[in-house]
């Protein structure tokens, strides 16, 4: 395989990397001493495509996808708990009604003794 170059400067077999008339060392448009000034930032070419905010939001829904079952055994022993506390408190709530019975019937008796008392 037999590749020719050409001399012409600024191609891609040579690169232009040393112009003649750029000779001052100082010289900022000198392509070395740009080299060395400009700091190595990438060029729009070379930056990745905006991938990031997809990465970010696939990378939240992993997450997200992995917390589901927590979440989900956290949302069931809420719904737990609130049935819990509803049962304590209808508990509660036909231990009140049996007392209430329970003192309406002595009190009937002690009514019922009194009466008798009263009778004799």
């Amino acid at each position: 395989m037999n590749t020719r170059r050409t001399r012409a400067p600024g191609t891609i077999d040579r690169p232009l990397t040393h112009d003649p008339k750029n000779q001052n060392p100082k010289n900022p448009n000198n392509p070395k001493n740009q080299a060395l000034m400009t700091p190595m930032t990438p060029t729009l070419g070379e930056l990745p495509a905006r991938t990031s905010d997809a990465l970010v939001a696939h990378q939240n829904r992993n997450l997200e996808m992995q917390l589901m079952p927590e979440a989900l055994a956290r949302a069931q022993m809420q719904q737990r708990l609130r049935e819990a506390e509803h049962e304590r408190r209808s508990l509660r709530l036909l231990a009140a009604r049996r007392l209430q019975r329970k003192a309406e019937r002595a009190s009937l008796r002690a009514r019922r003794a009194l009466a008798m008392a009263v009778m004799q």
